[in-house]
C-alpha cells in the first residue's frame, strides 16, 4: 500500500479549509459573547425613564363594625362624662363608621391624568388617592371597569401635564426576554423589580385572559402596576400571582397589552367595554372529532347551538366547524372567543365554516356581547316511542311523559339515554343516563330508526366515528363515538 502523499498543489486548500473553520469558531464565539452581553449591566436608566408615570393607589371605604358592650354607668352619675369622653377617644365600640384601607399600583398613560389599574384595586372604594413618585397626590375619579380582565381606568385632573408611558406589542414578547415591574408592595412604595417572561398565553379563569407569566417578584400591593419591557413600553397589567405563601415565588400574571389596550380604549371613549358577539356556542375540536367531521385539521371551533342572532342570520349552522375570523385563523374557541371579543361592534366580518366536507365563507355582522341574550331554538313533536341499543349505549324515543319528568320543553326531540355500558367509548367520552342526544351525523334525530340509519351512513361513508349533539341542563356539546363500540 503506497503512502499517502499531499501533493504540493493540495497543500494552499487545505490551509484555507483550517482557516476557514478557526474562522467559524471566532465569529461563534463572538456571537455567544453578544448573547452574553445583551443582558442589562444595569436596569437604572429604564427605572428612571418610567417611575415617573408609576403612581401608588390607595383606597378607603366605610366599614361597618359590630356595636362592642360599653360599660354600664348609672345616669346621672359622676362617672358618666368620664366614660362618655373615654369612649370617644378610643371608640371601642365602634360606635362610628371605621374606614379601610388597601394599597396598590397603576400607571398614567396620557398627560392629561388618564390612569390604568386593576378592578380589585379599587373596587367598592368611595375615595381613591394616587401619590406620584414626584411626592405629590392627587384624587381620582374612575371611568370605568371590567370585571372579566380585572380592569379599570381613572383619571386625575392635574394642573401641569402629566408623565406617561405607552402601550408595547405584547405579541412580540418572547419566552427569555427581560421584563421589569413595577409598584407599589406590601405599602413599601416605588418599587423595581427584574425577571424575564416565563410564559405566554396564560388563562386563569376568564374568557379573555391572555396573561404573561414572569418571575419577577409580583407581591400584594403590585396589582395595577405596569410590566415593561426593555422599551420602556407596558407589555402587561400585573394582575396576580401563584404561591401557596401569599408571597412571590416567582410565578406572577400581567394581562398582555393586546387585551389591556383595547379594554382601557373602550372605557376611556364609552365608560364600559363594548365586546363583538358572534351569537353560537362552541366547543374544541378533538382528533376524534375532526376524523368524524372529514376534517383533516384537528383545529377550528365546533359550532353546537346557535341561537337567535347575529350568527344565525348570517347561516351560521350547528355542527359547521369555523375555521377563521375576519381573515385570522381559527386554533381553538379560546382564540376565537378573544378574537370576537375584541372586534368592533356592528363590523361585518368574513367567517370561513367547514361544513359536511364543504369550504364556505360568510358574511355576518357582529352585534354586542353585553346586549346579547341566548336561546335554545324549539324543534317539533316526537314520534311514538320506541327504544334500542346501539354504541354502548340504551336509547328511548321521547314522551310527554319523559319530557315532563325531565323538565324538557313540550316540543323537545331527539333520543334519551336510559343507559350507559360502564367498559364502552361512549361512558369514557361522559355520556351519561338522562343525556338528550339532538343530532347524529350532523343531522336532527327523533327516532331510534333514524339513529341507526345515519350509523350505517356512516360506515358506508368509510368513517369510523360518529359525531353525535348531546344536551345536558341545556348545554350542548359535540362527541365522536367509534363504530366499533356497543
Amino acid at each position: 500500500m503506497k503512502d499517502l502523499v499531499f501533493a504540493p498543489s493540495r497543500m494552499p486548500g487545505l490551509a484555507a479549509l483550517g482557516s476557514l473553520v478557526l474562522g467559524a469558531a471566532l465569529v461563534l464565539a463572538q456571537a455567544i459573547a453578544a448573547s452574553a452581553q445583551s443582558r442589562p449591566d444595569t436596569f437604572a436608566e429604564l427605572a428612571e425613564e418610567v417611575s415617573p408615570a408609576v403612581v401608588n393607589i390607595t383606597t378607603s371605604a366605610k366599614v361597618a363594625t359590630a356595636m362592642q358592650p360599653g360599660p354600664i354607668v348609672p345616669e346621672g352619675s359622676p362617672l358618666e362624662e368620664f366614660f362618655r369622653d373615654f369612649m370617644e377617644r378610643n371608640d371601642p365600640g365602634g360606635n362610628r363608621p371605621r374606614r379601610g384601607q388597601a394599597l396598590g399600583s397603576g400607571f398614567v398613560i396620557s398627560e392629561d391624568g388618564y390612569i390604568v389599574t386593576n378592578r380589585h384595586v379599587i373596587q367598592s372604594a368611595d375615595k381613591i388617592l394616587i401619590e406620584f413618585f414626584e411626592g405629590f397626590e392627587l384624587e381620582a375619579e374612575i371611568v370605568g371597569t371590567d370585571a372579566n380582565t380585572d380592569l379599570a381606568l381613572l383619571k386625575v385632573e392635574s394642573e401641569r401635564p402629566l408623565k406617561h408611558v405607552s402601550w408595547g406589542d405584547s405579541e412580540k414578547a418572547r419566552v427569555g426576554d427581560w421584563v421589569m415591574a413595577m409598584g407599589n408592595p406590601l405599602g413599601q412604595g416605588f418599587s423595581v423589580s427584574v425577571g424575564i417572561v416565563s410564559a405566554r398565553g396564560r388563562a386563569l379563569a376568564g374568557s379573555y385572559d391572555d396573561f404573561i407569566q414572569t418571575d419577577a417578584a409580583i407581591n400584594q400591593g403590585n396589582s395595577g402596576g405596569p410590566l415593561f419591557n426593555m422599551d420602556g413600553d407596558v407589555i402587561g397589567v400585573n394582575t396576580a400571582i401563584l404561591s401557596p405563601t401569599g408571597g412571590s415565588i416567582g410565578i406572577g400574571f400581567a394581562m398582555s397589552a393586546s387585551v389591556a389596550q383595547n379594554v382601557i380604549e373602550q372605557l376611556r371613549d364609552y365608560g364600559e367595554t363594548r365586546r363583538g358577539w358572534l351569537g353560537v356556542r362552541i366547543q374544541d375540536v378533538s382528533a376524534d372529532l375532526a376524523e368524524g367531521l372529514g376534517l383533516a385539521e384537528v383545529r377550528g371551533a365546533l359550532v353546537t347551538d346557535v341561537p337567535e342572532g347575529p350568527a344565525m342570520s348570517a347561516g351560521i349552522e350547528t355542527g359547521d366547524v369555523i375555521l377563521s375570523f375576519d381573515g385570522v385563523e381559527v386554533d381553538d374557541t379560546r382564540g376565537l372567543v378573544r378574537q370576537v371579543g375584541g372586534a368592533t361592534v356592528g363590523k361585518e366580518v368574513r367567517i370561513k365554516v367547514f361544513r359536511e366536507g364543504e369550504f364556505l365563507t360568510l358574511k355576518v355582522t357582529l352585534g354586542r356581547r353585553e346586549n346579547a341574550e341566548g336561546a335554545i331554538p324549539a324543534s317539533a313533536n316526537a314520534a311514538d316511542p320506541t327504544s334500542g341499543k346501539h354504541l354502548g349505549l340504551t336509547l328511548s324515543e321521547l314522551t310527554d311523559a319523559l319530557r315532563e319528568q325531565l323538565g324538557l320543553p313540550e316540543t323537545a326531540e331527539g333520543l334519551i339515554i336510559q343507559d350507559v355500558v360502564e367498559d364502552s367509548s361512549a361512558y369514557e367520552k361522559g355520556l351519561r343516563i338522562g343525556d338528550l342526544i339532538l343530532e347524529a351525523g350532523q343531522e336532527e334525530i327523533s327516532s331510534v330508526a333514524e339513529f341507526e340509519a345515519k350509523i350505517e351512513d356512516t360506515r358506508e361513508a368509510g368513517r369510523k366515528t360518529i359525531v353525535i349533539l348531546v344536551q345536558r341542563d341545556g348545554d350542548p356539546r359535540f362527541v365522536a363515538l367509534p363504530l366499533e363500540s356497543g
